[in-house]
């Protein structure tokens, strides 16, 4: 058991540390609207983790490696991450030019925590990307835990874990830039993340339109990592 769990820790550190669009958008909403906020957030996301854990676990490999590759799915994720990135960049401007003077009028309200849960279960959800990390990270310890539930309970519990630790600490760093933060300045933080997240959504879109230039990128990565 303390091997399964030693095993997972750095599973954990480096999910927590993955930059994709909830890495920014975590930190905004902190920054934004406090701590209780950015763990609402935060547990939306951890929410569709499991989810995807469990669709990993009691799936065979051949359905979701197909599943993970689909390009129809890069594009419709893209797409919708790329929808909201624009919705959000236009909302935006529109409120900021309206209610520039109140810094509130760009904030959720504080307790609205069920609509920032959804919003990050749905952020990460929609995010191909992360069934096929939880994927590979099945393929590769799965067989080494023997599949047993116990073990592999502790192993993705510790995970999990370890990743909300450290998320509770990037939560509780950007809280303290909350009272730096004039209204030109959150408008600025939001525009940034907007187009964030639609540079995420195209790049999905394209990892989904030409599937056959992702493996040969894949490829001449390994070829320079063999040399």
């Amino acid at each position: 058991m303390t091997e399964d769990i030693l095993a997972a820790i750095p599973w954990g550190i480096l999910l927590a540390f993955t930059i994709g669009p909830v890495f920014f958008v975590l930190l905004e909403t902190s920054a934004l609207k406090g701590f209780r906020a950015g763990i609402s957030f935060d547990l939306g996301v951890v929410t569709s983790d499991i989810f995807f854990i469990l669709i990993a676990y009691f799936s065979t490999s051949q359905i979701l490696e197909k599943l993970k590759d689909d390009p129809a799915l890069f594009i419709f994720g893209g797409a919708l991450l790329l929808c909201y990135g624009i919705i959000s960049f236009i909302k935006i401007k529109r409120d900021f030019k309206k209610n520039g003077d109140n810094m509130e009028d760009f904030v959720i309200p504080k307790k609205n925590y069920i609509a920032l849960y959804i919003k990050g279960f749905l952020l990460n959800f929609i995010n191909i990307g992360v069934l096929g990390f939880w994927l590979g990270i099945i393929i590769v310890f799965g067989p080494k835990l023997d599949m047993e539930p116990n073990r592999i309970t502790t192993f993705f519990g510790t995970i999990i874990v370890v990743y909300l630790f450290i998320d509770c600490i990037k939560i509780l760093l950007a809280k303290q830039l909350r009272g730096k933060l004039t209204p030109w300045r959150i408008y600025r933080v939001k525009r940034v993340i907007s187009v964030v997240l639609m540079v995420f959504g195209i790049a999905l879109v394209i990892q989904g339109l030409f599937p056959s230039e992702k493996e040969k990128i894949k490829e001449a990565i390994e070829d320079i990592r063999s040399k």
